[in-house]
């Protein structure tokens, strides 16, 4: 778990990392700049089936599912069109587009490489030599940040 200021109170933030192996440095890099975000509630991490590793190139692909704080708003209508009636109606504090928005601005993460209405998506390659190697390998890091309980994708 992990705290962060807001406005007074400090909420916490639940991060399940329990279905995901620890691999990627930009996708912890992403965790951490997601839980500092206003509205965000929940962050489960997971390793998507798709990670690959060969002798040039290592593939890792990770999956992250935020839930956005919900707010209520109340809307005014009338019954029969005589009895008014108050009714309390839940409303996500933030959207998709919006945390892209964010991520955006903050430098160590920068603009998703794809964005649409129910996905953002990362791609990051990086060349690593490890000490006393002639030859390095391409390390190439894809995560998918998705909206828990969104509907599914076509």
């Amino acid at each position: 778990m992990t705290l962060r200021p807001k406005r007074g109170t400090i909420p916490v933030v639940d991060i399940d990392t329990s279905k995901w192996s620890g691999d990627g440095a930009f996708t912890q890099s992403l965790i951490e700049s997601i839980a500092r975000i206003d509205r965000i509630q929940v962050i489960r991490v997971e390793d998507a089936p798709a990670t690959r590793s060969d002798v040039e190139y290592n593939f890792i692909s990770n999956e992250l599912y935020v839930a956005f704080e919900m707010t209520e708003r109340v809307e005014e209508s009338r019954r029969f069109g005589v009895i008014p009636v108050r009714r309390s109606v839940p409303v996500k504090a933030m959207r998709m587009s919006e945390l892209g928005a964010s991520l955006s601005a903050l430098a160590p993460i920068g603009p998703p490489d794809y964005a649409d209405e129910g996905m953002l998506q990362y791609l990051r390659t990086e060349r690593i030599v490890p000490p006393y190697q002639t030859r390095g390998y391409k390390l190439v890091e894809l995560v998918r940040v998705y909206e828990v309980g969104a509907a599914p994708r076509s």
